[in-house]
């Protein structure tokens, strides 16, 4: 058995066998007595009704406290898959492979040579280290004469789910027509959780900002109302349809409001844009001040049983209430609990975004010589494209290399010494790959009461799993 810093326990069948995987045990508080008990049998003589002479043991424990037990560590993994090290002759006997594949000692080069079978032990043999429950479904019983019907794609499992109830329309950008009217389900659902007065003062607010501005984000929706992401999930569909493709993608479009078919649509448009980063440029992702927030490197090992960390209730827990909200809500606001800063959805000169990847509306980048690109065609916009909308070909990676520019003189203002070896390109611009990310610091700053869908934080990007 050996213990590591972290408190665990690795019981190893093979501790000398180096492709042994352990049985890990996690230290857990406990309050038990330690008992020493002694039993002893001492034979005694016993008169049977036979008269007969039978000698029959008799047994005495003795129980002794020897203290009290306040950690143990308990097994709760199943042991894992082990792997031997040996190889099939061909008179098929296993031939042990041990002395051939370890160094045990500094080696000759005729050691590294030698023709061997391939030995590759796997480095990971299950993901799970508890027994699950799959849960299968019991087979159908069917009536005596029935056939399967033949395969097609009508009966295959697909890749996809099924779409949620939430009744929001989709619209492609080579769809004819766009909807004039929500779902009657759209209707109904919304009515029957519309019911005080802040759920109807919301409803009349997003029914400003779509006469004010036809398009949004969902990300600019919830900067400038405090509502509730699950109600905001039910009146978006009760206001407008969602865009899935073309340079409206991602965004909620008003009801009876077709951009295809007006120009001046063209500054609300979808912008993706991502901070470009690279070692080979001078500093890596990690030096970013706009940090990732999952990485590959945070791997935890599926032999590792992880026990959830115990919340230790205090009297104050009770008067308030359980759980983090009743905490949350007494730093923000009613009014302004759920509202997200400004910069989630507009850039602007001099900031960094709060994320790596960020899904701009071109009315929303609030620098000059950006919307000079934009407007470059303003009145002679003659097409409606599925790549660039009304704008002119290649704008958006125009805005893309303006922007990246803007962000490279904010980090080298902050961080001189991570571009003492920057290289350029021949154009004279710097160009970096692509990173996506985010910022795990403003995540816990500006959502304290709401845990927002997984995936980026920017939910335009990932908003439509919530609707399909």
């Amino acid at each position: 058995i050996y213990a590591d810093p972290a408190k665990r326990l690795e019981l190893y069948f093979r501790p000398r066998d180096p492709y042994c995987h352990p049985v890990c045990a996690n230290r857990f508080p406990a309050s038990s007595v330690l008992l020493r008990v002694r039993r002893s049998t001492k034979k005694q003589r016993q008169q049977q009704p036979d008269a007969e002479t039978q000698t029959q043991p008799e047994v005495k424990f003795e129980m002794e406290i020897l203290g009290i037990v306040t950690t143990v560590y308990k097994f709760q993994g199943m042991s894992d898959f082990q792997y031997l090290a040996v190889h099939s002759g061909p008179d098929g006997k296993q031939i042990s492979m041990y002395d051939k594949v370890l160094m045990l000692k500094p080696e000759k080069e005729e050691f590294f040579n030698r023709e061997l079978p391939l030995y590759i032990p796997p480095p990971i043999f299950s993901r799970l280290d508890t027994p699950v429950d799959y849960f299968y479904r019991p087979d159908i019983q069917h009536r005596d004469g029935y056939n399967n019907p033949p395969v097609s794609g009508e009966n295959l499992i697909g890749l996809s789910r099924a779409r949620r109830p939430h009744n929001a329309i989709f619209v492609n950008f080579d769809d004819e027509e766009v909807p004039a009217k929500p779902l009657d389900a759209a209707v109904q659902t919304w009515k029957k959780v519309c019911t005080n007065p802040v759920d109807r003062k919301v409803e009349e607010e997003l029914r400003k900002l779509f006469e004010v501005r036809p398009i949004w984000s969902r990300n600019a929706v919830k900067a400038n109302i405090s509502v509730h992401p699950d109600k905001l999930k039910l009146l978006l569909p009760y206001l407008a349809y969602y865009m899935l493709t073309g340079p409206w993608r991602s965004l909620w479009v008003r009801f009876g409001y077709d951009p295809r078919k007006h120009p001046e649509a063209k500054i609300y448009q979808v912008l993706d844009f991502r901070i470009r980063c690279g070692m080979k440029y001078g500093y890596a992702p990690n030096d970013m001040p706009v940090k990732a927030k999952r990485s590959t490197y945070n791997y935890s090992l599926p032999i590792t049983v992880k026990k959830p960390v115990s919340h230790t209730v205090s009297i104050h827990d009770l008067k308030q209430g359980l759980g983090t909200s009743a905490a949350s809500t007494s730093k923000k606001p009613a009014s302004s609990r759920y509202k997200l800063k400004e910069s989630i959805y507009i850039f602007r000169e001099g900031a960094l975004p709060p994320y790596r990847q960020m899904f701009y509306q071109l009315c929303d980048l609030n620098v000059e010589s950006l919307q000079k690109i934009i407007c470059r065609n303003d009145g002679a916009e003659s097409e409606c494209t599925e790549r660039d909308g009304w704008c002119l070909p290649k704008t958006s990676d125009d805005l893309r290399d303006s922007m990246s520019l803007m962000i490279k003189q904010i980090i080298r203002s902050t961080r001189p010494a991570l571009f003492s070896s920057t290289t350029s390109s021949e154009d004279g611009k710097e160009q970096l790959t692509y990173e996506s990310g985010e910022d795990e610091d403003d995540e816990e700053e500006e959502e304290e009461d709401f845990k927002p869908s997984d995936g980026s934080e920017n939910e335009m990007e990932t908003e439509i799993l919530d609707y399909v």
